[in-house]
């Protein structure tokens, strides 16, 4: 027997929009503890300024962490379960969220912003450290590079010296 809502679809639509989530709290909250841990500091949780608002960005580094829940983001790894009721519904918002994931990453990478991602299945374990780890020392060269190359050249009398940094 096929339950009917007593409810409008306006006036149900009015109600579900007052439900606030609380977000993926305990994964970030993981995540956090690993990054305090590691002794990875300077980073900003949820900037509002920067596209995507990412859970973490670092901003010497140019560097945005995403901590995405694996249901979702459509994790190709876990394949979690398309609920059964409304399933076209369901399977159209994740694949909603997964176009929209791989655009922001685009727009950040054209800004010049690096991203890194840590599935919720990944948070338990501490590998994705090394991935973050990877991209920090990369952006950290590139950002030390460009302040190289922005730094006045100052007259040596004729001596050759490189204003450059090397790595």
């Amino acid at each position: 027997m096929k339950r009917v809502d007593p409810l409008t679809a306006t006036q149900r639509s009015s109600l579900m929009a007052k439900v606030r989530g609380r977000g993926n709290e305990s994964t970030e909250r993981r995540v956090e503890v690993a990054l305090k841990t590691a002794g990875l500091h300077g980073w900003i949780k949820h900037p509002q300024r920067i596209l995507g608002k990412p859970d973490f960005y670092f901003p010497d580094f140019r560097t945005a962490l995403f901590v995405d829940g694996c249901f979702w983001h459509a994790c190709p790894r876990c394949s979690r379960r398309t609920p059964r009721t409304r399933r076209a519904f369901w399977q159209a918002k994740i694949e909603q969220n997964r176009l929209r994931d791989v655009r922001t990453r685009r727009k950040l990478r054209r800004l010049g912003i690096h991203c890194v991602r840590v599935w919720e299945h990944e948070a338990a374990n501490t590998l994705w450290l090394g991935r973050l780890r990877l991209v920090l020392d990369r952006s950290g060269r590139a950002h030390l590079r460009a302040v190289a190359e922005r730094a006045p050249k100052y007259n040596t009398g004729g001596r050759r010296y490189s204003s450059k940094v090397s790595f």
